[in-house]
This record gives C-alpha cells, structure tokens and sequence, in this order.
C-alpha cells in the first residue's frame, strides 16, 4: 500500500478547546461614564428611566446581565449606559443600582417572608383613604402608618370623598399620632395636598375604590389614569395595574394657578400604585415603629431585655408606660397600633398587590 512521505506529529492535531478551558476574568466594566437616572415605571423586563430627574428625558432601559436578578424598581436611583437619546425603539442599559434611602414593603400577608419592595427612595408616603363608598378601613391605615415607620417615610393621611362624610370623626382615630390629615374631596381644593407634595418624591397607596386615581388625574391632568367605580358589595375594582412615577410640576393642576403663587418651583414626583386589599407586614419589628418618634426611641432603651412594648401584663417594665404628657398620649397610640397590627390584617378578600379582580 502506497503512503504518503509526510511524516506526522503532535502539531498536525488540531484540539477546540472545550468551554470549560477557556480563560475568563471577573473583571467587569467600572462604567464610569454612567448617567444617573430615575425609575419611573417597570413593565415586562424594560425600564422607563428619567436622566437628571428630568421628565422630559426618558430612556428605555434593560438590565445588564452583569446585574444578575437585581431587583430594579420604581422610584430607584440607577446608572446608565448606551443610547440615551430617548428616541424610539432605543435601548438603554441599566449598570448600576444605587443604595436607597427608604423602601416601601410589604408581604402577601403576615407569615409570608418574601418582601415586595413596592417603592424606593420615596420619602413621604400619602395613605389615601376614602370616608364613605368604599367606608374607611383603621387596620388598613394602621399597617400603612408601620409600613411607613419602618420604611423611613414619613406618612400623610389624605381623606377622598368629603362629600359624602365628615372627616372629623376618622381623623381622630390619629391624633397622638402627629399625624398630618389632608382633605381633598372632589370639591375641595387641593392647595394643601400640593405644598405637602412639592419637593418630594412621595409614594400614594390606597384600597381599590378611594379615589386614588382621581386625585391624580385631579393634580397631573395629563396623566390620565383609569378611573373605576365601586363594586356594588362594597369592594374597589382595581383601576391602576402598575406602580409608574409621575412629574408634578407646580401649576398643573386641573384648576387655576392662584394670583400670586410665585415662580415655578423644582419638578416633584408622585408615584401612583395599584389599589391594594391586603398588606402583610411579616418584615415589620415593633423597635422599627417606635424608632419612627424621638421621644419614645430614647426611652425604650430603659425597657428590659426582650421587651415588646405592648406593655402590662405582656411587658409588666415597659419604659413607654414611666412617660408623662404628650409623650405619654403617643406612646399609648403607638402601644394601639402595635396591638392592631399584631392581631392580623384586615382584608376584604386575599388579592396580590395589583392583581384585577375578574
């Protein structure tokens, strides 16, 4: 048999290397040339994103894969890379996610231990609450005034439908509180609600139903939020399916700018979230609520070791119960709250946050 007179060796043999062989670095890009952004909405993987706090410069963002499953949310401080433009079909990266400086948590319900962050960095949170149709719900409040606490937000109740019931009697479930109570029925103006919302990034929760919505539309009359009626079983249809930051800018409001008002102030934000019917609070510490006031944070630390502050016969050497005066009236009101929280959500029926009803 004939062959051929070349002789072979080790260099004729071509070897691929295998995926496993081949050299990585975990060594990623320090994209220092990120611009700052805000997110404003969130919607199948894609993030709408305002450069500079601006409104009228948004991006369209995915996440980097350099990120992994961090989660992005609206109201979260990110860095940005690639197209910028904000034109159409355009995609941006998101490569950063700053630390936060508040968030809004919640659970499906109390014994659920996985946390929904459902906005950060807001530092007001707006507990919209109706007076009547559907009728106003204390426990509601009381979980949104702990979310509030322990979040670091600073908590405003907002009574919709005035009209049809005195906000008095309601208001004064909250007095030792401290808390602000702002009335913004439909016929009522909205100067208040306005100066408490200018300068802030303020997040507004509610049961489906109160007018939420409303009150929106009532402030940015161009967002155009969908508006629902109440079921007729007393129970919200859920109006808005996705939480999305929306520019106040002063002046838009539905009515006209008073004579006088001054200048046009810097853009504040709003962040309209869907209609809830539950709010777990599994994450929630009684030390994390009782931080919230200066005055009882200092004198828990005279409370025994494992004290619960829910005071006799539970907490027999509870500090809150040696306070005198004003101190003594808010610490009583945050022992209540305490106690209803602890008793359980109430609910109107099991519904996910922003889940339509059918």
């Amino acid at each position: 048999m004939n062959r051929s007179a070349r002789s072979y060796d080790e260099s004729d043999v071509r070897i691929r290397p295998g995926k496993g062989t081949r050299p990585r670095t975990k060594t990623r890009p320090a994209h220092d040339d990120a611009q700052t952004a805000m997110v404003v909405a969130v919607d199948r993987g894609r993030w709408g994103c305002v450069i500079d706090d601006d409104p009228d410069h948004r991006v369209t963002a995915m996440r980097a894969r350099e990120l992994g499953r961090t989660p992005v949310v609206v109201g979260d401080r990110v860095g940005v890379v690639g197209d910028l433009s904000g034109r159409p079909d355009t995609l941006a990266r998101i490569v950063r996610v700053d630390e936060r400086s508040t968030v809004l948590r919640r659970t499906a319900d109390d014994t659920d231990p996985y946390e929904r962050i459902v906005v950060a960095n807001a530092d007001q949170l707006l507990i919209v609450t109706a007076l009547a149709d559907p009728p106003p719900r204390t426990g509601f409040v009381e979980r949104a005034l702990a979310a509030a606490y322990a979040g670091g937000l600073t908590p405003i109740l907002c009574l919709t439908k005035s009209d049809l019931a005195d906000p008095s009697g309601f208001a004064a479930h909250f007095a030792d509180l401290e808390l602000p109570v702002l009335v913004a029925g439909r016929d009522d103006p909205l100067d208040d609600l306005r100066a408490a919302l200018d300068g802030h990034l303020t997040a507004l929760i509610g049961h489906s139903g109160v007018g939420k919505s409303t009150l929106v539309n009532r402030l940015i009359p161009d967002a155009d939020r969908a508006v629902g009626r109440v079921s007729g079983i007393g129970k919200g249809r859920h109006t808005s399916t996705q939480s999305v930051a929306l520019a106040l800018k002063p002046g838009t409001d539905a009515r006209p700018a008073a004579a006088g008002s001054g200048p046009a102030g810097p853009t504040s934000w709003v962040v309209d979230t869907p209609g809830i019917r539950s709010f777990g609070l599994a994450h929630v510490t009684p030390e994390e609520i009782v931080d919230a006031f200066g005055d009882l944070r200092a004198a828990i630390g005279d409370c025994p070791r494992g004290c619960t502050h829910l005071g006799p016969p539970a907490d027999p050497e509870c500090a809150l119960d040696r306070l005198t005066g004003s101190s003594h009236r808010r610490a009583m009101a945050v022992r209540e709250l305490l106690n209803a929280i602890g008793a359980g959500p109430e609910v109107i029926e099991a519904v996910s946050y922003g889940d339509v009803p059918d």
